[in-house]
């Protein structure tokens, strides 16, 4: 039987006439209400901690343009700051976590799980106002990527610290790894208990390790969250995105058990669909500057990456997040072009 919520059943392997479609990062920037909504709150952190109004966020793009997909409005440092850490958002400085591991031991934070229960609660708002056909998405971040900003206290371009700190201290850096593990098994239960239908891991960084280190800590803590939520909770999907994991793209599909992959912008729709598992769902992988573009150029990056994936379950979706100067009328061009798919 088809299952009445398009981007679940192609989750689950089934191949849709018009793929479904929905936006990395579409609650967000690029939508005035957004903007209005985040003014009135005074920042991100507040936003994302007020139920009511993270709730409003992850619906205004389904009211406005009737996605496929609604992706809970949150932040991948959720779990470092239920860890213990002091989480911040400057302004034009992103995201900071205080103290940063890689002089502080993990054993000295105070974990606070409590600090979760607003996206819980945000989660049930949401899942009881969803249009019937909308398939809820959960999240948390990878592993490795959350750990970036763990040990580093904030973002970087090469993650050289925390890398020097894998390299250096294996043994310290694995403890963070299975804490962030851990808490993020529980954390993406608890979503699925309060109501989304399938999760996303979100690996952001997977690109800036070498093989052996993404097996380590890429691939291996996949694999067990993947099981672990396999396990907890029976039947609903799990999407791994490692994003500029490149020709390390295949062993991470074939080795993490996730049900479905995210393809980034850089990869070729076509090598992906020849080289990745037959039937696996894939999701992508359209360059957020092509939407950004519009036009001609946007018609025809939408249709190579339609063509390439015509004989196997695709979510269309962007390569990574929407970007804060999005047309809205390109978003629009976008909809209408995937959707006149025959």
């Amino acid at each position: 039987m088809t299952d009445p919520k398009p981007l679940l059943a192609t989750l689950r392997g089934e191949r849709q006439a018009v793929p479904p479609l929905w936006l990395m990062r579409q609650a967000g920037r690029y939508l005035p209400e957004y903007r209005a909504l985040r003014a009135d709150k005074g920042g991100f952190l507040a936003l994302a901690t007020d139920p009511e109004a993270a709730a409003e966020v992850t619906l205004q793009p389904i009211r406005r343009f009737a996605f496929d997909g609604s992706i809970l409005f949150s932040d991948i440092l959720m779990v470092p700051w239920a860890l213990g850490q002091d989480l911040s958002f400057g302004v034009g400085e992103g995201p900071r976590l205080e103290p940063a591991l890689v002089d502080h031991a993990l054993d000295r934070l105070h974990a606070h799980p409590e600090r979760l229960e607003p996206v819980y609660s945000t989660v049930a708002r949401v899942a009881e106002a969803l249009p019937p056909a909308t398939t809820f998405l959960g999240f948390a971040g990878s592993p490795w990527t959350v750990a970036t900003y763990m040990v580093a206290g904030r973002g970087s371009k090469d993650q050289g610290e925390t890398r020097r700190f894998a390299y250096g201290d294996p043994v310290g850096f694995g403890a963070i790894i299975d804490a962030i593990a851990d808490s993020t098994v529980d954390y993406l239960a608890k979503q699925i208990a309060a109501g989304v239908d399938a999760v996303q891991l979100f690996d952001s960084w997977s690109g800036s390790l070498s093989p052996a280190q993404f097996e380590r800590w890429v691939i291996a803590p996949t694999a067990r969250i993947v099981a672990a939520l396999h396990d907890r909770c029976p039947g609903v999907p799990v999407i791994g995105f490692p994003k500029g994991a490149g020709g390390k793209l295949l062993a991470y599909a074939r080795e993490t058990g996730v049900d479905a992959i995210g393809l980034d912008e850089t990869v070729d729709p076509v090598w992906a669909h020849a080289s990745l598992p037959a039937d696996m769902p894939v999701q992508g992988n359209l360059d957020p500057l092509a939407l950004i573009a519009g036009g001609e150029e946007l018609d025809a990056a939408v249709d190579r990456i339609l063509a390439a994936f015509v004989d196997r379950p695709h979510i269309f979706n962007l390569g990574h997040g929407i970007l804060p100067d999005t047309p809205i009328a390109h978003v629009e061009q976008l909809i209408a072009r995937v959707r006149s798919t025959t």
